[in-house]
C-alpha cells in the first residue's frame, strides 16, 4: 500500500516508518504540526524530520505552517481537551494530503508514543478517512518505544522534552519544581 505517514517528529517516526516498510508499504512522510511551542522548538523538530528523511530516504511532504494562534485560539477557553484538537486538526491535514496525493491509505506517529490516547486517535483516524475517502492504517507501534529511542540516538537526531504545545510544556517543566 501507499500509505502516508504523519510525522510529529523525527524520533517518532522511526520505528513506525521501518515498521511499515517492513511489512511492504510505500511510506511517504507527512509534517504538518501547528500546535509545537515555542517557534524554536517547532523549528528544531521541523529540522530533524528533514534530517530523518534524508538519513531514511524517506520522501516528505512538508507542511511548513506555524500556525500558534490558530492552535490557541481553538484550545484556549478548554485547554484539558487540546489533545482531541491537536490530534484531528493534524489527521485532518494528513487525510486531506493523502487524498490529494492518491495515496491509499494515511497513519500517523502519534500511534508510536506511549503518552498518546490510542483509541481516540484510532477513531478520529478512521471518522476523518471516512470523510476524505483514504483508509486510516491503525498499528499499535508502541512495542518499539524502547527501540525507537535507540535508533534516534544513533542518528544523533532531535529529542523534544515535552508533546509539543505551550500547555505540555507547562506540565513537562513546572512538575520539575
Amino acid at each position: 500500500m501507499r500509505i502516508l505517514l504523519h510525522t510529529c517528529c523525527g524520533p517518532c517516526a522511526l520505528f513506525p516508518l521501518r515498521q511499515l516498510r517492513l511489512a511492504g508499504h510505500d511510506v511517504t512522510g507527512f509534517f504538518y504540526n501547528h500546535n509545537i511551542h515555542p517557534y524554536q522548538e517547532y523549528t528544531r523538530r521541523r529540522d530533524a524530520v528533514v534530517q530523518m528523511a534524508e538519513q531514511e530516504q524517506l520522501p516528505l511532504i512538508m507542511r511548513d505552517d506555524y500556525e500558534l494562534e490558530v492552535f490557541l485560539a481553538h484550545v484556549a477557553s478548554e485547554p484539558e481537551k487540546r489533545c482531541s484538537y491537536c490530534y484531528a486538526s493534524r489527521l485532518r491535514a494528513a487525510a486531506q494530503a493523502a487524498a490529494e496525493g492518491g495515496f491509499e491509505a494515511f497513519t500517523a506517529s502519534l500511534l508510536y508514543s506511549r503518552y498518546q490516547k490510542h483509541e481516540e486517535i484510532k477513531a478520529l483516524g478512521e471518522q476523518i478517512g471516512r470523510e476524505f475517502g483514504v483508509v486510516f492504517y491503525y498499528q499499535d507501534f508502541r512495542s518499539g518505544w524502547q527501540e525507537g529511542i535507540k535508533l534516534s540516538k544513533e542518528l544523533g537526531l532531535y529529542r523534544q522534552q515535552y508533546c509539543g504545545c505551550i500547555y505540555s510544556e507547562k506540565e513537562r517543566y513546572l512538575q520539575q519544581k
